[in-house]
């Protein structure tokens, strides 16, 4: 019983994080949502703070084994349809998949409150997708898949329009069907220009 508890209450302070941000959500707030008195949420967890740390750790875990990350990178596209097939489902999964909306939104409302939520934010709307795909793109030049190029451009070149046209999504997601349309044409024009014919 304790440990369902346990996942409810992370359950429940992510969902009010994502709200309300980190500084706009109490201890109080966290137990009104759980359904249980303070006292009891303090029996689970030491503060707030605690929460928020197991929370950015299982939301990382979850993120690479779902997503991928430079240090553990999903299987190597061995082919231009296989990288468009790839990079569609990471997006869908971005997009759609309901925890990892609620640490985007997250890391977008506490990106300019906190430090360390600002190098998340960098991680995961920059750096870790250009880093992972810089790995990905030059296994695939090893492969003959890709022209030779600067995989670190490429990667930037590659995951700067598609991190726009997520946040595009998140502010207005009735834009979505379009953000897409034009993510798979830059996905298409990238094939066209660097994948070896």
């Amino acid at each position: 019983m304790e440990g369902n508890t346990k996942v409810k209450i992370l359950k429940d302070a992510l969902e009010l994080f994502s709200q309300n941000g980190y500084s706009g959500t109490s201890m109080s707030d966290i137990a009104a949502k759980v359904g249980i008195t303070k006292a009891a949420l303090y029996k689970h967890f030491s503060g707030k703070e605690e929460i928020f740390d197991r929370l950015l750790d299982i939301g990382e875990g979850y993120y690479e084994d779902k997503f991928g990350s430079r240090s553990r990178l999903p299987k190597i596209p061995e082919s231009a349809e296989e990288l468009m097939e790839l990079s569609l489902k990471q997006i869908g999964f971005t997009l759609h998949d309901p925890d990892i909306v609620k640490f985007r939104k997250l890391f977008t409302i506490e990106q300019f409150r906190d430090k360390r939520m600002a190098e998340l934010a960098t991680k995961h709307f920059i750096t870790g997708l250009e880093g992972m795909y810089s790995l990905i793109f030059e296994r695939m030049m090893e492969k003959g898949v890709l022209k030779q190029a600067d995989p670190n451009f490429l990667a930037f070149e590659y995951a700067a329009p598609i991190t726009v046209m997520i946040h595009l999504c998140d502010r207005q997601p009735e834009h979505e069907a379009e953000a897409l349309k034009r993510v798979r044409r830059h996905i298409e024009c990238f094939i066209l220009q660097y994948a070896v014919c």
